[in-house]
């Protein structure tokens, strides 16, 4: 079998029924929250309540501080990376790992990370969200709301919700 073939269909020779039904059971948990994350209006402020916003806002946070070092558009986009760069990293890992339910999981965060970022995307020329700190993009200096900034320097500010 080629390692390509391996990584993503290699399987367990004896599989325990209660593992996989344990497996089984997550993956619907993880179906019904995937449909609710997916219509969800991007427009609603429910996404930010979410359990899965607080773990990704995490990763969002160490994204500026770990692309610092790059300058300030970086920084900026710094969070977006981090908050999709880990789930991504983390799904790689599984499959290395040969553990496919893991990836699948992996997978499903990054998706998830993706869905929480396009209502801040959305968001750039409106400025309306709540950012950390409890102020709006308006109410907040040039360079606060992320995404404002990255895409006012890269001229694509009037593309917001297609970029969305």
């Amino acid at each position: 079998m080629s390692f390509v073939s391996e990584l993503f269909l290699g399987s367990e020779e004896r599989i325990n029924p209660f593992i996989f039904g344990g497996r089984v059971l997550v993956y619907i948990i993880f179906l019904v929250w995937g449909i609710m994350f997916i219509t969800e209006p991007m427009g609603s402020l429910e996404f930010s309540k979410s359990f899965m916003h607080n773990i990704n806002l995490v990763f969002h946070e160490a994204g500026h501080i770990i692309f610092s070092i790059f300058g300030r558009l970086i920084k900026s986009l710094g969070g977006t990376l981090g908050q999709v760069l880990i789930p991504v990293i983390v799904t790689i890992a599984f499959l290395l790992k040969q553990n496919p339910f893991g990836a699948t999981v992996g997978l499903w965060w990054t998706g998830q990370s993706l869905m929480d970022i396009a209502p801040y995307i959305n968001d750039a020329r409106a400025q309306r969200l709540i950012l950390l700190g409890g102020v709006t993009g308006r109410d907040a200096p040039r360079g606060f709301h992320d995404w404002n900034f990255i895409l006012g320097e890269l001229g694509l500010l009037k593309a917001d919700h297609a970029i969305a």
